[in-house]
């Protein structure tokens, strides 16, 4: 892709324009919007530079080509070679820095995971999920925690819901919404037979600022006794909290020791998922074009299959099939899958910045 001088140049002058106002601004919030658009910026207008030095290097290289020294001819030939091969790459970067992209894609995200049709099984396989989910957590440097949990009577979960922090969370965990299904001899079948069955799993960013207003009267907060492993503090005390925000009916609930931690946890995930309504309604906004894509995070749509007796792993949006599912469900290979979803998603943020360009 050859992107215009002109939209490279007005990078490097809002990149320029911030920080000269970063030096002259005294007012406290105008210095913290800047200081945040110059960090969102920064990276861009730095590989714009880059892109910028190795474009004037071309001619320059191919002058030297061109004259009469012999060694210097060879010499330049070389670097003109090296530098046409780096400079699609150069485009490339730039191009996806410039592309549309989801503004939360660096935020932490609230991780839930839910046991659908299957009974026993499905809650077993919920549990392996964010099992799955944990490792690959530790493995990239993020933080989990658990906000609440409801066991399932053989095992696993029926649903439960976490915290996960660090940078650029949501960006790779949200290819992960859907209907994630699973084919495999449940530990209770006695005759072998392979059983299908069902867990949800939904990632909703947890951006630092969320800017939502709730009323009081619009919500009710009950507090009760925890349920599941935990010793007798849980099964004695009254700690557990669940909030209902009566306008759009949504329920949270966090059930750790401290009944004021639970009611603070609780109150971030009810902001977290109005803010994911607010979201969606402006996705489903947008283009139709767009329900086709990787990113969309329709929590509805079945998005892949685990294969238990061929050790099959296949992702259906992008017709993806590996067959590492050991390692995949122990979260080391987990990028496997989670990286051709974000390569897709790359193309098309490209192709919509070629529409843009025209």
């Amino acid at each position: 892709m050859r992107l215009p001088q002109a939209r490279l140049d007005q990078v490097l002058d809002r990149f320029r324009e911030i920080e000269a106002r970063m030096g002259a601004a005294s007012d406290g919030a105008e210095i913290v919007r800047l200081s945040k658009e110059h960090a969102e910026l920064k990276p861009v207008a730095e590989a714009v530079q880059t892109l910028e030095r190795a474009r004037a290097e071309q001619p320059e290289l191919e002058e030297m080509a061109a004259s009469g020294d012999a060694e210097m001819v060879e010499l330049a030939r070389g670097e003109l070679e090296t530098l046409k091969e780096r400079l699609p790459e150069l485009e490339r970067q730039v191009a996806l820095l410039l592309a549309p992209k989801d503004k939360d894609e660096n935020a932490s995200a609230i991780l839930e995971v839910r046991a659908g049709t299957g009974g026993d099984e499905a809650a077993l396989f919920a549990g392996d999920l964010f099992r799955m989910y944990q490792r690959y957590a530790q493995s990239r440097g993020w933080r989990v925690e658990i906000d609440s949990v409801s066991e399932g009577e053989m095992g696993g979960y029926k649903e439960i819901v976490a915290s996960v922090t660090g940078d650029g969370v949501f960006g790779r965990l949200k290819f992960e919404s859907g209907v994630h299904r699973v084919q495999r001899v449940p530990a209770t079948e006695a005759q072998g037979r392979i059983h299908t069955s069902a867990a949800t799993v939904a990632v909703l960013p947890e951006p630092e600022d969320v800017e939502i207003e709730i009323r009081d009267q619009d919500l009710r907060i009950d507090t009760y006794r925890s349920s599941g492993a935990g010793g007798q503090h849980v099964n004695k005390t009254d700690s557990a909290v669940r909030i209902t925000h009566l306008p759009t009916g949504i329920v949270v609930t966090s059930s750790e020791k401290s009944q004021h931690q639970n009611r603070a946890r609780a109150m971030k995930a009810l902001k977290v998922k109005l803010y994911d309504m607010q979201r969606e309604a402006i996705d489903s906004a947008r283009s139709e074009a767009r329900k086709s894509q990787v990113g969309s995070g329709d929590r509805s749509e079945r998005i892949r299959t685990y294969n238990f007796p061929q050790g099959r792993v296949t992702d259906h949006r992008i017709n993806l099939t590996l067959y590492n599912l050991p390692k995949i469900m122990e979260g080391e290979a987990l990028d496997d899958v989670i990286g051709p979803l974000i390569a897709e998603d790359q193309a098309a943020r490209l192709a919509a910045l070629e529409d843009e360009l025209g």
